[in-house]
């Protein structure tokens, strides 16, 4: 007998109350391997109701029109996984549904920049002196994670492998003791830069 191999589908819901603009996206994830379209809702209410029962560890992905510090950080401290902008073309938009759904947090570049630049805003008051030490691949590769790259572009940029990436940002994360990458972001603010440059 011949065996057949499985394939992971990545269930995604579309909340957007911009109806061409969801019918866009719902064509995007109909007509890409490896995902499922569970539904598209013009609100997020309507939307949590129905899929928090079924899915109780759903991840968020903000696609949006707004890059204001204010809108950033009330997404990520409410929960969402990645912040990217609304121009985020398609191919960029599935490999970031594919890094969140690994644990990944993509943000857009833009956003990455401002998360960035508003933490080192408040180095002055909170430089506590933390010494943290990270080998200079890791500087490399938090840089490139604080800049937006997702997985997959940094992997490109050092020539290894996504595998690779992913034990580095592991230990990142331990070192750093964070749980995110808005996190780790906030984190390499505050870090001196080593021998990255």
């Amino acid at each position: 007998m011949r065996k057949t191999q499985s394939i992971v589908s990545i269930s995604i819901a579309i909340v957007e109350d911009d109806v061409p603009a969801r019918e866009i996206l719902a064509g995007w994830i109909r007509s890409a391997n490896g995902f499922k379209l569970l539904g598209e809702y013009s609100d997020a209410e309507t939307a949590i109701a129905e899929l928090k029962p079924r899915l109780p560890e759903t991840q968020f992905l903000m696609v949006t029109v707004y890059e204001d510090a204010n809108h950033i950080f009330d997404a990520l401290a409410v929960g969402a996984s990645g912040y990217l902008l609304k121009q985020t073309r398609r191919s960029e938009l599935l490999d970031a549904l594919r890094d969140v759904h690994v644990g990944g947090s993509p943000m857009s570049s833009q956003i990455a920049r401002k998360v960035v630049q508003s933490f080192r805003r408040q180095e002055t008051e909170n430089s506590g002196g933390e010494s943290v030490e990270l080998s200079q691949r890791e500087h490399e590769v938090l840089e490139l994670l604080a800049r937006g790259y997702l997985y997959k572009e940094i992997a490109e940029q050092l020539k290894i492998s996504v595998q690779t990436v992913n034990t580095y940002i592991r230990r990142i994360y331990e070192k750093l003791h964070v749980r995110s990458r808005a996190q780790a972001v906030a984190k390499y603010a505050h870090l001196p830069m080593g021998t990255t440059h």
